[in-house]
């Protein structure tokens, strides 16, 4: 697969604007590549540290007010390199509380991008 990277995250939900963050703690990103209703953020090591989605409710499919707290989760991205470009694959698995219960949300988000970014894999969880 490539370079390989764990580590400890954060989440974060901006109500207002509908957009749920996901990041590594302790990586700086240098640079950002917009996607359909995303944005990844890479470091200087081309491993992919931080997502963002943009309408985050519509997009997954979930009340804004339960995004609010996501008290468990973890993401894994994977980016493979092709000819021109690379596919990035990216695995959120989440809990969220609806009525005092909690929910598992598992989506997987697959995106091309013209940015030529070597092969990687960063396996991400919640600071507890």
């Amino acid at each position: 697969m490539g370079k390989h990277l764990k580590g400890k995250g954060v989440v974060d939900y901006d109500y207002k604007n509908d957009i749920l963050f996901f990041k590594t703690q302790e990586r700086e990103y240098i640079k950002s590549i917009e996607l359909d209703h995303i944005i990844v953020d890479i470091d200087k090591e081309d491993f992919l540290v931080g997502i963002q989605i943009f309408e985050a409710s519509k997009f997954l499919n979930i009340k804004k007010k339960d995004l609010l707290s996501i008290p468990n989760w973890e993401f894994n991205a994977n980016v493979y390199q092709e000819e021109i470009g690379a596919k990035i694959e990216i695995r959120l698995n989440f809990q969220i509380k609806v009525r005092n219960k909690l929910t598992k949300i598992n989506p997987i988000i697959l995106q091309n991008t013209q940015e030529n970014l070597p092969n990687s894999n960063l396996e991400c969880v919640a600071v507890v």
